[in-house]
């Protein structure tokens, strides 16, 4: 009997994930990029200098993942200080009114290919809520060998219409639809939290 038991210990040892875990998006290594069209004529992009965020990542369930992000909209960056102002200004985002964005994830799905995922989740931006779709790419999960922890790391595309949210000044001249590129590294969380901890 104790050797049975023992066996499956063991065999459940095994079995389990090696990097289900609770991750911090790490801020040096998460870009959050956005494009759109300027009347026709050039293709601008603008993305934040602060982004904070929490995954739950299962690399043997993945479709069980959880991921929530803020962004405070005041840390855009398009390297056009005017435009910067502009793009904080009531025109679009309103920060003074709606300081962050942020996503929740709702729903994980297998996507089309190998370390392919959709992501649904819960959009909120400019005081509007939406349900978006991210088509995700696992690009890898393993010891990180500068970290000496798990980390995970991911790229994600989405197109949104920014009208939907009640951001339309200049819509059509300027487009509608705005493209949203992610690529991230979330690092295991207490390794995370005891590097944060120790550089303070």
């Amino acid at each position: 009997m104790l050797r049975r038991l023992a066996l499956a210990a063991a065999l459940t040892l095994v079995a389990a994930p090696a990097f289900a875990a609770t991750y911090t998006l790490d801020p040096g290594h998460t870009q959050v990029v956005f494009s759109w069209n300027h009347f026709g004529y050039s293709n601008p992009t603008a993305q934040f200098r602060t982004i904070e965020g929490t995954l739950d990542y299962d690399q043997a369930a993945p479709t069980k993942a959880t991921v929530k992000v803020t962004i405070p909209l005041a840390s855009i960056n398009s390297n056009v200080s005017k435009l910067d102002e502009h793009l904080q200004s009531a025109d679009f985002f309103d920060v003074a009114q709606y300081p962050d964005a942020t996503f929740a994830s709702t729903k994980v799905e297998k996507g089309a290919g190998p370390n392919k995922l959709k992501v649904t989740g819960d959009l909120t931006l400019h005081g509007v809520t939406k349900p978006v779709v991210l088509d995700v790419t696992v690009n890898k999960v393993a010891d990180h060998p500068m970290w000496k922890a798990p980390v995970a790391g991911f790229d994600a595309s989405v197109t949104v219409k920014r009208s939907d949210f009640g951001i339309s000044k200049y819509v059509p001249m300027v487009s509608d639809d705005i493209k949203i590129h992610i690529t991230t590294e979330g690092i295991e969380a207490k390794a995370f939290a005891e590097a944060t901890k120790a550089k303070s």
